[in-house]
């Protein structure tokens, strides 16, 4: 699915727990999750030092944030499935937060993996 640009400049321009919402209806409407790769996958961290993979609903966002400390980065998608079933639970288990929908000039929101789980389990209970 393709994200049109109007589209792009509208949900970047939205508060962060707003880019949350809409990352947890996308990924749950479209079935996929986007990282930035390249020889490893993209991370990030916290004001007090704690580790976040960085995740976008689209490869169109995701494709925004390939820059300085990420240039060279390129979109990778992996299923909801496996998202929610390895993923988040690899994280957890390390001890790195999820970080949804960064922007250019914005952090991403950082739920604990419970919570975005929870949210998601909620929003997939409409399909």
């Amino acid at each position: 699915m393709k994200v049109n640009p109007k589209q792009i400049e509208s949900v970047t321009a939205l508060a962060g727990p707003k880019r949350y919402e809409h990352f947890v209806k996308v990924i749950a409407d479209w079935e996929e999750v986007w990282g930035l790769y390249k020889d490893g996958w993209a991370l990030a961290s916290t004001d007090d030092g704690q580790q976040v993979f960085p995740l976008w609903p689209a490869k169109e966002y995701a494709d925004l944030c390939a820059k300085k400390e990420w240039s060279g980065y390129e979109p990778e998608s992996f299923s909801l499935e496996d998202f929610m079933n390895e993923l988040l639970p690899n994280l957890k288990n390390d001890g790195v937060l999820p970080g949804i929908f960064y922007t250019p000039s914005d952090n991403g929101v950082t739920p604990s993996v419970d919570q975005l789980l929870a949210d998601l389990n909620e929003e997939l209970e409409n399909y």
